[in-house]
């Protein structure tokens, strides 16, 4: 049984936990990792958003029938506003806003905190959650330019700040709708995310790309974590490293950054 719950902290707790763990560990952990260089070829600065533009404004039209019945499905299940929108860190660090639709209410604990994303999902979310139908609005984001349709998922920018050298490379280059772990027999994990985002970013090229647009394709309609991501539940928020450099999320925070920040011995 776990002493401390972070779920049950305030965001502002959150943030102070992982300033402490920033301030602690990751020069550390800059120092367990070697330096990373990232490639312009012609394919990252041309050929890549050719196919990003070709195939997001197919995928706008032939599912602009589905996005519009799935707006009317989720008027009647969360209300309004149908949609959730969120700043996510972008290419070189730069932010834009991600549009989804909703599919959590908004309820809260005694002490006004958002419930974990599995209390909130409505059944019409896990549906659209299990079945990736959630995602279809991302192409309007492909299509503007903020995204690709391979690269690393965008993160929302409160994880600014937290990544070593090496994981920042992840950043060099445009999110995406997905990066698949490259060893689809690996756990996604924290740490098996972040390496593999790093690697991607390091060997970027069209025959990489088009053999994760195969796993992505593979993953979302039969993937092992389509269950889980149904619910809404996660692998713990990305905090930063341990002190031997390691990857920690918020299941394995010690509990000393949990006194510390609440005050106690």
């Amino acid at each position: 049984m776990k002493l401390f719950d972070y779920d049950k902290l305030s965001e502002e707790k959150k943030l102070e936990i992982a300033n402490l763990i920033k301030q602690d560990n990751l020069q550390k952990s800059n120092e367990k990792y070697p330096n990373l260089n990232v490639k312009n070829t012609f394919y990252t600065c041309f050929g890549k958003r050719l196919i990003d533009l070709f195939i997001s404004g197919i995928a706008l039209l032939v599912f602009f029938p589905i996005n519009f019945f799935i707006g009317i499905v989720t008027m009647f299940d969360v209300g309004f506003p149908i949609f959730f929108k969120q700043k996510r860190i972008g290419k070189n660090g730069k932010p834009f806003t991600m549009i989804k639709f909703r599919n959590m209410t908004n309820k809260t604990d005694e002490n006004g905190n958002l419930l974990r994303a599995d209390l909130r999902v409505t059944k019409w979310g896990r549906f659209v959650r299990s079945t990736s139908l959630d995602e279809l609005l991302n192409f309007v984001n492909i299509f503007k330019g903020d995204m690709s349709i391979i690269g690393p998922r965008p993160l929302p920018l409160v994880y600014e700040g937290r990544f070593n050298r090496y994981h920042e490379a992840r950043h060099m280059v445009k999110p995406g709708l997905d990066c698949p772990l490259r060893d689809p027999s690996k756990i996604m994990t924290w740490e098996n995310r972040l390496e593999n985002d790093a690697w991607y970013a390091e060997h970027i090229s069209f025959m990489t790309d088009m053999k994760l647009l195969w796993l992505l394709f593979r993953e979302t309609l039969f993937g092992k974590d389509k269950a889980t991501r149904a619910d809404g539940f996660s692998e713990g928020t990305f905090m930063g490293y341990f002190e031997d450099g390691t990857v920690m999320d918020s299941n394995h925070i010690p509990e000393k950054y949990y006194r510390e920040v609440l005050g106690e011995k």
